[in-house]
């Protein structure tokens, strides 16, 4: 076997160590006979919310399980074709083998990356919100340049998104945006993209085609489930109702249905514009929550209170990642310096390589300088 595929295939085996790390192997067999044991229990679903925990539980280990078998298994067929075609001499066999293991360890490498998503609140739902920033018409324009980019990820993972509540711009796009993705990891892998996005572009509303520069911020906060406790004091809250506005068709609302809640000492103000008054008030109050949930989570950990204090306002000198569509086309994170000139593909969803980037920067303990000066 050539050096640089038994390279190769170093790295998948690499990933699957990890991958069995993160499972706690020598736990696995027990704790799925005891998962079976309990589906079994004709008394399980006397309680609900506890059923279905036990079942994302278990379903969580399943999925865990069959990914590391899959790519054992593909590893090994890999390597006996490599080894009979070497044998024939049949070069072709060969080749295409090799080619599966190279594809195998990107599958591997993306696989030991999500499995890295075990923070307290990673495998949750998320809340992700979406603010025009300096720039006027061309940053609401690029809010929903942004809320389109988003929400074709979220589909392409599979993912359920919502619209929880939504501002227009005055003459195009939105001022902002606040929709809730839920998924398996959802939060672990939007978490990275907070902060403040930045648009060089040929602007679409200029007669004399110059080129501007637009700025949006997001943010993203974790949906907080009922394993996560969070105390709000009635005191401490402002809840207003109002009338709710859109641009027409199903999105008006005839009736003070929706909800707006202040949360007076962190001045966090949550809204929800749904048809049912109750279900905005149930809605607000999970968002609050959330938004309380993450400021505790920041005061914990300080790689990820850091990258929140740097998005500041959406500006100059704040952002993450830079999109250029002129003079050249160029997405760069300036976190990771990862780079692509696919700048369709990237507002089309394809984030994987940035979110993954990160992750990877974040799990390595290094700060946002070293990483640039790697």
């Amino acid at each position: 076997m050539r050096a640089e595929i038994q390279s190769v295939v170093a790295e998948i085996e690499n990933s699957l160590e990890l991958l069995r790390q993160r499972m706690d192997w020598e736990t696995v067999q027990h704790r799925m006979e005891e998962f079976n044991a309990r589906v079994e229990d004709p008394t399980l679903w006397d309680d609900p919310a506890k059923a279905q925990k036990l079942m994302r539980d278990r379903q969580t280990l399943v999925d865990a399980l069959d990914t590391h078998n899959s790519i054992q298994q593909d590893l090994s067929d890999n390597i006996e074709l490599i080894e009979l075609g070497g044998m024939e001499e049949d070069e072709e066999v060969v080749a295409d083998a090799e080619a599966a293991l190279k594809s195998l360890k990107e599958k591997a490498g993306s696989k030991e990356l999500e499995a890295l998503l075990d923070g307290e609140a990673d495998a949750n739902d998320t809340f992700l919100e979406i603010n025009a920033g300096a720039g006027g018409t061309e940053s609401c324009d690029w809010a929903s340049i942004l809320a389109r980019m988003y929400v074709r990820w979220a589909e392409k993972r599979g993912y359920s998104v919502e619209l929880q509540s939504e501002s227009s711009g005055d003459e195009a796009g939105i001022k902002s945006a606040a929709y809730k993705i839920s998924g398996h990891n959802a939060y672990g892998w939007l978490k990275s993209e907070s902060g403040v996005h930045r648009l060089v572009r040929i602007s679409p509303f200029d007669s004399a085609a110059k080129r501007h520069t637009s700025f949006s911020s997001v943010w993203v906060y974790p949906v907080v489930d009922d394993d996560i406790d969070v105390d709000v004091n009635p005191a401490d809250i402002r809840i207003d109702t109002y009338r709710s506005s859109g641009a027409g068709g199903q999105h008006v609302n005839t009736t003070d249905s929706a909800v707006r809640i202040t949360h007076h000492p962190t001045g966090i103000v949550v809204t929800s514009s749904e048809k049912s008054q109750h279900q905005n008030r149930d809605i607000a109050m999970k968002a609050l929550k959330s938004r309380l949930y993450q400021m505790e989570l920041d005061r914990r950990n300080e790689a990820i209170n850091e990258a929140h204090e740097a998005k500041g306002d959406a500006g100059w000198g704040n952002q993450i990642r830079s999109y250029v569509l002129q003079p050249y086309q160029m997405v760069k994170d300036l976190r990771t310096n990862v780079e692509t000139s696919d700048t369709k593909g990237v507002l089309d969803g394809d984030l994987d390589q940035f979110m993954a980037a990160t992750l990877a920067m974040n799990v390595s303990g290094k700060s946002r300088a070293e990483a640039q000066g790697d």
